[in-house]
């Protein structure tokens, strides 16, 4: 009986969410950040991001829109790969359909990661951005897929752009690895 007690309790439990291990070189960030996605909130943006990790399309590509105080944002799998031509990065994303928008209750405070998107809320797909402090206007307006549980530092050292819209001026920080985690 409490084998089966047991066992059931192992059914009936949560699985462990799935993670990312970003591994980040630069003129401002050198090291490695953990990201746990939230599965349970935003199901098919963490299996995306999960899915583009595994298949090794994050590794290379720059973080391109950096404004300080507010957020770090990469993940152009079209555009964004450091050695290419970069004025087009931040207006790509993977060939996979675009995503319909998760939102949740789920805050935008520092070290969240959101889905970046177009206008348009189903337009999120390969891009994402992590927040470097809290900002309250994004809630329910973009899609919250994970937050970053260790490296913080890291994020905080990533190479700021310049301007209103943040664009990386010269050589760019880079996702050199993002391997995932159970």
């Amino acid at each position: 009986m409490r084998k089966l007690a047991l066992l059931l309790s192992v059914l009936g439990s949560p699985a462990l969410a799935a993670g990312l291990d970003v591994q980040v070189e630069g003129e401002g960030a050198n090291g490695t950040f953990h990201i746990e996605l939230f599965d349970d909130v935003a199901p098919e943006a963490s299996a995306r991001l999960t899915e583009l990790a595994k298949s090794g399309a994050y590794d290379g590509v720059v973080f391109h829109r950096v404004i300080d105080g507010f957020m770090a944002q990469t993940g152009d799998v079209q555009y964004g790969k450091l050695g290419e031509d970069l004025r087009m990065a931040g207006t790509g994303g993977s060939d996979m359909d675009d995503l319909p928008a998760e939102f949740s209750d789920k805050s935008f405070e520092r070290g969240v990661v959101g889905m970046a998107r177009s206008q348009n809320p189903n337009s999120a797909n390969s891009q994402f951005f992590i927040m470097f402090a809290p900002a309250p206007h994004l809630n329910g307006q973009y899609t919250v897929v994970g937050e970053v549980t260790s490296g913080m530092e890291v994020v905080d050292a990533i190479k700021r752009g310049e301007g209103r819209n943040g664009a990386v001026i010269g050589k760019p920080d880079v996702m050199t690895s993002v391997s995932v985690t159970e």
